[in-house]
Formats: structure tokens, sequence, C-alpha cells
């Protein structure tokens, strides 16, 4: 198959690697730097160049505020029958302009990401398709992503986006208050170097990954939820209610389990 990347940042360098080998590949990028250590793969930093290769999949790797865009200009450069693809965080919009373009599509979202994960064992780690889109695109993702030993899960576009905001912003904004009030200790506990190195591993990812995250439409409510948990365990702890305190450790070990 031909199968074009959009993005030559981390998650489309990841893609080359992945598919290079067993597919024709090309990687477009305006900023050609980018496109130094690309191996096995023909380079694009022109649009002219996409009408040649004549692509049979599109994946846009580039981030989430610059997908919409890139995809409205790639599209005059592409054949008719070409499959459309994203791999963002989140979804917001993506199906009604999808729907608009007439043409096939898929959207996907590897739940991990290259600074974090580890690419050499991603049997812990899961992948999510949209159920909604073109059959033959979903079966080719999810031959793709189980190859790799993800674990993969069908969401609606809606279902996922639901599905990230908890999943995903309440851990990154309980990281960033965690990573906010931390002071150094010269001779951490157990349970302070886990929570530290949970820290360096999500600040570790791209910032706009972490902005496309906190800044879906659905995270509001979720991150809400926090407040309110803080707020209760702040009132227990200042009257030294320990009946409360016991029902609350309860709760959450109950959640946990």
């Amino acid at each position: 198959m031909r199968i074009l990347i959009l993005g030559a940042g981390k998650m489309g360098a990841f893609f080359v690697d992945l598919l290079s080998f067993d597919h024709e590949t090309a990687v477009y990028d305006i900023q050609a730097r980018k496109l130094r250590f690309m191996y096995n793969t023909l380079r694009f930093t022109s649009l002219d160049e996409i009408d040649d290769f004549k692509p049979e999949l599109v994946i846009n790797a580039v981030t989430l505020k610059h997908t919409l865009q890139v995809f409205s200009e790639v599209m005059p450069h592409l054949p008719a029958d070409c499959i459309l693809s994203d791999i963002a965080s989140v979804k917001t919009g993506l199906q009604e302009f999808y729907e608009q373009t007439g043409m096939r599509y898929v959207s996907t979202h590897p739940m991990f990401g290259p600074t974090f994960a580890n690419l050499g064992k991603l049997s812990t780690e899961n992948a999510i398709i949209i159920s909604e889109g073109d059959f033959m695109g979903r079966i080719f993702f999810k031959d793709l992503y189980a190859r790799l030993g993800l674990n993969v899960f069908e969401y609606t576009f809606e279902e996922h986006d639901r599905t990230v905001a908890y999943s995903l912003a309440i851990p990154f904004v309980s990281t960033f208050v965690f990573a906010a009030v931390m002071k150094h200790q010269d001779a951490p506990g157990t349970t302070f170097k886990r929570h530290m190195k949970i820290a360096k591993g999500v600040l570790g990812e791209d910032d706009t990954l972490l902005r496309e995250i906190l800044f879906n439409p659905r995270t509001g409510p979720q991150v809400a939820k926090i407040r309110t948990e803080l707020k209760e365990l702040l009132e227990i702890i200042d009257q030294k209610d320990e009946a409360a305190f016991d029902q609350y450790l309860k709760k959450i070990r109950e959640n946990i389990n």
C-alpha cells in the first residue's frame, strides 16, 4: 500500500519506522530539517510531490491544532479513493469534517506517547479505533496495532473523547498538582519516588500533547471532580474527623478495587 504520513514529529517518525518496510511510504513536512533522519521512505516538502505519489492511505500525525488545516491543504492532491486517517488525541470536530469531505476515513488513537512508553514492549498499552468510518481502514489499523501487541478497543467519536477526558486528564492534572507543590527531598521515600517517576514521565511528553488533553471540551467537568474531592478531604483533615476519614478511605479503596 502507498501510505503518506503527514508530519515528521515523534509520532510521524514512529509510523514511518513501523510501516516503511512493509509498504511504500512517504512523509510530508514543510520543515525540511525534520526529515533529515527519516530513512527508507520518500521525503516530501512540497504538496506537488504528493500528486505523483498517489497515496492510498494518509495518516495525519501533525499536532491537533493543525490537523484540519493540513488535511484541507493536502486533500486537493489526493486520489478520490484515498482513505484519510488521523491519530488525534481529541476528536472534536473530526467526524463532521470527514463527513463533509465525502472521502473514506478512519480515526484511531494510540494511547501512548513515544516519550513515555516502551516502544519495544507495548503489550500493556492500548489503542482506540473509532467505530465510525471505513471498514477496510479499521481492519488495517486493527491488524497493525494487534501486531504491536496493543490492546485494541472500539469506541464512537463521542465515547472516545469522554474516555480521554477521564483516563488522561485526571492523571495529568493530579501529576501537575504534585509537581507544582513538591520540594526537593534529600532522602525521598518510596511513594515520593514513584510519584516523581510518573511526574517526570508525564512532563517529558510534548507540550502540545498535554495541551490537547487538557483543552478537550470534556476535561473541565472531570477536573472539577478533583476540586470537589480535595475540598471534602481538606475538611476531614482540618477537623481531624477520624470516622469521616475511615469512610473516605473505604470509598476510595472500593473505587480502585
